[in-house]
């Protein structure tokens, strides 16, 4: 009976360690991984990137289980403007009715659930903007090397409402879609 309880116990031991050791974070290359945005409003859209100032994925095995990351808000760029038009946008956007960077300079993503397996994922995690941390969901693709996803954010649920139908009236063709689009290409 003695060694039944030992043999089980060892069987347990040995299953514990076995799945700790499969567990194993690899840091995302923040030089070739790559966030765009767009924003949109009734007369058009912006595009532009937010630079990834860390991150890191967790995999069991090959199987996605975790993620964290940082994105340097202060990086936040207008890619189709030029000139006057840019540099008046791009410093709108890290205003306090925007963005603040001065405030909140870095966005954070916890994976809090993962779903899923082999390539495609259903991710969880929290959002964490100007200080404020709310729940998202998104589909996310891991295939050799790279993790990618696209997903749109209320930017309104982060005390994001500058020019938000939602929240001021007459702003016609002035308006900004609470909505905007994240499109990430994690490299690792």
């Amino acid at each position: 009976m003695k060694n039944t309880v030992k043999i089980a116990m060892l069987l347990v031991l040995a299953i514990t360690v076995a799945s700790f050791s499969a567990l194993k974070t690899k840091k995302v290359d923040v030089k070739t991984s790559q966030i765009t945005w767009t924003g949109h409003k009734v007369t058009g859209q912006h595009d532009g990137t937010i630079t990834l100032k860390d991150g890191s994925l967790e995999f069991n095995g090959k199987v996605l289980v975790g993620g964290e990351f940082t994105m340097d808000m202060t990086s936040i760029n207008t890619t189709d403007l030029e000139g006057k038009s840019k540099v008046k946008l791009d410093g709108h956007l890290k205003a306090d009715d925007f963005f603040g960077t001065d405030k909140y300079p870095t966005a954070t993503l916890k994976f809090t659930k993962v779903e899923g397996g082999a390539t495609d994922y259903t991710v969880t995690g929290d959002l964490t903007i100007k200080g404020i941390t709310k729940p998202v969901t998104f589909n996310m693709t891991v295939a050799e090397g790279t993790a990618k996803a696209a997903f749109k954010i209320d930017r309104t649920k982060y005390d994001i409402k500058y020019g938000s139908a939602s929240f001021f009236d007459d702003l016609q063709d002035k308006a900004i879609y609470n909505e905007f689009d994240l499109n990430v290409s994690l490299k690792f």
